[in-house]
This record gives structure tokens, C-alpha cells and sequence, in this order.
């Protein structure tokens, strides 16, 4: 993996410093970790608030509705209910 470097404060460095230590583990490692928790926030606020507006929206959270019934009627399309499946 390429690496390269980035400008921190002096107290950013020291907390990504004291982080590792506490961690038993690279500040690199901290670093990605942390940047990958933001990254998996920042999505699902983003996924919440499309939601949200779409819920909020009569047309919108009516289709939506259908679209989940469609797919709803295709779980045990064709199976027989009472059969037993086994995973192998």
C-alpha cells in the first residue's frame, strides 16, 4: 500500500498518538479506523434523511409501500409453506 502524509495539529497528533498507544496499535491504524466509522456515519445519516424526506412524502412513502408488498408476495413464491429446507 502507497502511503503519504497529512498536516494535523500538534493535538490531533497527540490524541492519535495517546489512541494507538491505548490501542497497542499504529496511529495509521487509528487513523483508517476512525476514518472508516465517519465514512459508515456519514452514509447512514445520509440514508436516514433520504428516508426520512421520502416518509414524509405521501406519494412517495405510498410507492414505496407497493414496491415492498411486490416483493413481499415473492418470499415463498411457488414453495410449498409446510416443506422443511435444511441448510446442507
Amino acid at each position: 500500500m502507497t502511503t503519504t502524509t497529512i498536516r494535523v495539529s500538534s493535538e490531533t497528533r497527540a490524541l492519535l498518538h495517546d489512541l494507538a498507544r491505548q490501542a497497542g496499535t499504529s496511529m495509521q491504524q487509528v487513523l483508517e479506523e476512525a476514518l472508516a466509522q465517519y465514512h459508515r456515519r456519514q452514509f447512514f445519516e445520509t440514508l436516514n434523511a433520504a428516508y426520512a424526506e421520502a416518509q414524509s412524502d405521501p406519494a412517495a412513502h405510498a410507492a414505496e409501500e407497493a414496491d415492498l408488498a411486490d416483493w413481499d408476495a415473492t418470499l415463498l413464491d411457488g414453495l410449498d409453506k409446510r416443506e422443511t429446507w435444511h441448510e446442507s
